[in-house]
């Protein structure tokens, strides 16, 4: 087979789907004369007319009409399997963003799972304690709230549900006394954020002279986690963060199975702007699908 005069093809096939050579020249990066001289050296290799040009209009003859057609499809299918030899080899990075609770409590200690399952996929995590619209620095974020909201793509990711803890040497030092007893006696530590507030124990399970008054009021859900490690008290913990401390009997849930269920939930947000690469498309949607595998 002759050696096929790619350029000349390809100019030829730009051309017939942008209809003329102007607009194939700006495509290309080349001057009209080029892409004529292209158009000219292919008709005079193929030995056939592929362009009409008669009073000054532009436009392929049949035989060149089906030539552009199937040019156009297999630059398509050319195009697409560059681009997977280029996926299958490339690590593509994807940042969320999440408050810095959620990363230290639940994300971080989970990062390895993600980089075993997905390796060519790295994850980037931006802290911050109010997450905004605008999602400058983010490919996605995670936000606790009563979600949807207006105007981002929101994906329900997991509930939240509280429950008291207590550094397992501080519960082993205690007398026996019944549950609402223990709550009275002891040193309670709150959370600032009024989402995660002991006033949403008491109503449900008491005791009513329980006083919330006193105890030290902590910035942050992980503080209020690592104040009850530290034998400081008892803490009314977001049981997705503390999950793990407990497991591993670094706290200890001195009221067994009672939880309080809260309207607030995590969610996957993201916005509505379309991403244009089809790698990073799919890197996005394997972070979200890795999300929910990890919240199930």
């Amino acid at each position: 087979m002759d050696r096929l005069p790619l350029n000349a093809l390809r100019a030829f096939a730009l051309a017939c789907a942008h209809g003329g050579v102007r607009a194939a020249a700006r495509e290309l990066g080349v001057s009209h004369s080029s892409v004529s001289r292209y158009l000219a050296e292919l008709e005079a290799w193929m030995g056939i007319p592929l362009v009409e040009r008669d009073s000054g209009s532009w436009a392929p003859t049949p035989q060149g009409a089906e030539l552009a057609s199937r040019l156009q499809t297999q630059l398509l299918e050319m195009a697409n399997a560059v681009e997977a030899a280029r996926e299958a080899n490339s690590v593509y990075s994807v940042t969320v963003g999440v408050a810095p609770s959620f990363a230290t409590r639940w994300l971080l200690p989970r990062l390895p799972s993600l980089a075993r399952a997905h390796p060519r996929v790295e994850l980037s995590v931006l802290v911050n304690q109010r997450m905004d619209n605008s999602f400058q620095d983010v490919d996605l974020a995670i936000r606790m709230g009563r979600g949807p909201w207006p105007g981002l793509q929101c994906e329900p990711l997991m509930d939240e549900l509280l429950y008291p803890v207590v550094s397992p040497t501080i519960w082993s030092n205690q007398p026996h006394h019944p549950e609402n007893d223990f709550l009275i006696k002891m040193n309670l530590l709150h959370d600032r954020d009024p989402s995660a507030s002991w006033e949403q124990w008491r109503r449900t399970y008491g005791p009513s002279t329980l006083s919330l008054a006193s105890g030290a009021r902590l910035a942050s859900s992980d503080l209020v986690l690592r104040s009850a490690e530290l034998g400081h008290g008892v803490a009314l913990a977001r049981g997705r963060l503390a999950e793990a401390s407990v497991k591993e009997g670094t706290l200890f849930r001195p009221f067994g199975s009672k939880e309080v269920r809260v309207p607030n939930a995590y969610w996957i947000v993201r916005p509505n702007l379309s991403v244009d690469a089809r790698a990073r498309r799919h890197a996005i949607t394997t972070v979200v699908a890795w999300l929910k595998e990890q919240a199930a």
